[in-house]
């Protein structure tokens, strides 16, 4: 007599509840790589779950010719998304963790995140000269206070204006001559299979990366336990403590402006090493800390290298910063 194969109550219970398993993402390229890599990982966790693409459009994505700082910054991407999860017309909403505001509407949170990818910034030339080798002649395109200000900081005769657009949408810029070099995450030309494009990934010496940059976010419902134990399943411990110790550090010092502010974190074994920043925007400050603890202390450690960028005076540059906005 062949024994009968055990009723796998939980598979049943999360395929009847959230079959199909709706994944809000924007459009663009990048943006639905990230998706299906997201909608792979559900389908591989749970191959009796049928999970599918909602591509919805942000205004991040409709306002491509004024810079981030003057329309608002981070939360362009992501409103439309968080709508929908709130009417529930996805079950995840899923993005570029950099981008995630650090606070969110009432009913959401932080899912998970996958593994993080390459951290760093990279910097793309058309001549393929490295950051080094340009000069006040040439002219360098990002759409980040953050990285302008640090570039400044490293150069300040460096020519930096605004750029704004997908990856192909810069590239094509750049070709066409509206820049000779620019500065994106190293992560989003690798995701695409463009690794070949960059000229030189820079060390966090000269530009202290993103909060989350390289990390996928997962945004869900609270309160919500079959699409939890989904996200779960998907998600990376180790990324989502470096990440949330990141976003504390953040959360302390932005209050959800656009300003020059970066952090690069990893765990060593088992030691968790935090830099945090904050500089001018012309470059001419810029403040820096770094604090090494246990993993487990990795979000007391950020908040510990705000209040030393806040006692150092980042307060007062930040205050300029938003006053000026």
């Amino acid at each position: 007599m062949i024994p009968k194969r055990p009723f796998n109550y939980l598979k049943y219970f999360l395929v009847k509840k959230t079959n199909p398993f709706r994944i809000g993402t924007r459009g663009s390229k990048l943006a639905l790589y990230q998706a299906n890599k997201v909608k792979s990982e559900v389908e591989n966790r749970f191959p009796d779950l049928q999970a599918e693409l909602v591509v919805i459009k942000t205004k991040g994505d409709k306002i491509l010719d004024v810079s981030l700082s003057k329309i608002g910054g981070k939360g362009l991407f992501t409103k439309e998304l968080e709508v929908a999860l709130l009417m529930d017309e996805i079950d995840v909403a899923v993005h570029s963790l950099k981008d995630l505001p650090t606070f969110f509407p009432d009913g959401l949170k932080l899912g998970g995140v996958l593994k993080r990818a390459e951290v760093r910034d990279a910097l793309i030339s058309r001549n393929h000269k490295t950051l080094k080798q340009l000069t006040s002649n040439d002219t360098i395109a990002t759409s980040s206070l953050r990285r302008k200000a640090q570039l400044l900081a490293y150069n300040p005769n460096l020519k930096i204006i605004d750029i704004r657009g997908n990856v192909d949408t810069r590239l094509q810029k750049m070709e066409s001559g509206h820049c000779d070099a620019m500065i994106m995450a190293s992560a989003g030309f690798q995701r695409l299979g463009l690794e070949d494009k960059i000229t030189e990934i820079i060390d966090p010496e000269i530009i202290v990366p993103a909060v989350s940059q390289g990390a996928i976010g997962l945004e869900t419902r609270e309160n919500d336990p079959e699409v939890e134990k989904i996200v779960n399943a998907i998600s990376d411990s180790q990324t989502m403590i470096v990440t949330k110790a990141e976003r504390a550090f953040l959360r302390s010092i932005e209050g959800g402006c656009q300003i020059p502010v970066g952090a690069y974190s990893e765990i060593k074994e088992d030691e968790y090493i935090i830099t945090g920043i904050v500089a001018s925007l012309d470059g001419s400050t810029v403040l820096k800390h770094t604090a090494k603890g246990s993993v487990s202390e990795a979000q007391q450690l950020a908040l510990q290298v705000s209040k030393s960028l806040l006692d150092q005076g980042a307060a007062k540059i930040l205050e300029e910063i938003r006053s000026g906005n």
